[in-house]
């Protein structure tokens, strides 16, 4: 087996350009990221347990924790095991009750929602972190603090000509003729109104 890191879950967030949403994996001691794109039935299910949300009927995963206790097994981790043509596969390790340990095949998000809701340990492979995990840069995060810093102490941030260039040359290419056509129009139908 590849050796695997532990992370937790640091955030869940939504795409801008769909209804899925992304969860986010902190490598536990660093500040490695993974991030995983699932379904929004998925981040839901992850959310409502997070924030220990109580329902009125067992949802699938709280059924499958059911499941387990009644055969006298329980889940000891989950892992997200490869990355394959840009699809992440998971693993539940379960122990039965003879101290056997039994691997099942799972998509990540199942096993992220069984991990949270019996609080298991969540470990990535080594090999899937070093090909997909992001490293935020150093000097991105210093330059945030110190704008921050900055900012609560009153100075007004430091902000370069050339990143201002940007804005002028946007303001300079504005056609304004079309928008007073249209607030000229505007008004007229106001006025009918």
């Amino acid at each position: 087996m590849d050796e695997m890191v532990e992370v937790v879950i640091d955030s869940i967030r939504v795409g801008l350009m769909s209804q899925n949403r992304v969860i986010i994996l902190r490598e536990t001691n660093t500040d490695r990221y993974l991030a995983i794109w699932i379904d929004a039935y998925m981040a839901e299910q992850i959310t409502f347990a997070l924030q220990e949300v109580e329902v009125a009927r067992p949802m699938s995963h709280d059924l499958l924790k059911h499941v387990m206790q009644a055969l006298n097994a329980r889940l000891v981790r989950v892992e997200v095991t490869e990355l394959k043509n840009e699809v992440f596969f998971g693993n539940l390790v379960v122990a039965t009750d003879s101290g056997h340990e039994i691997n099942i095949d799972s998509r990540p998000s199942d096993a992220l929602a069984l991990a949270v809701r019996s609080n298991v340990p969540i470990l990535v492979a080594n090999q899937v972190m070093d090909e997909a995990g992001i490293v935020p840069e150093k000097d991105i995060s210093e330059n945030v603090s110190t704008s921050s810093r900055s900012e609560q102490e009153g100075a007004s941030p430091q902000i370069g000509e050339d990143r201002l260039s940007i804005f002028e040359d946007f303001l300079d290419n504005i056609d304004m003729s079309e928008e007073e056509d249209s607030d000229d129009g505007d008004a007229e139908d106001d006025q009918d109104d």
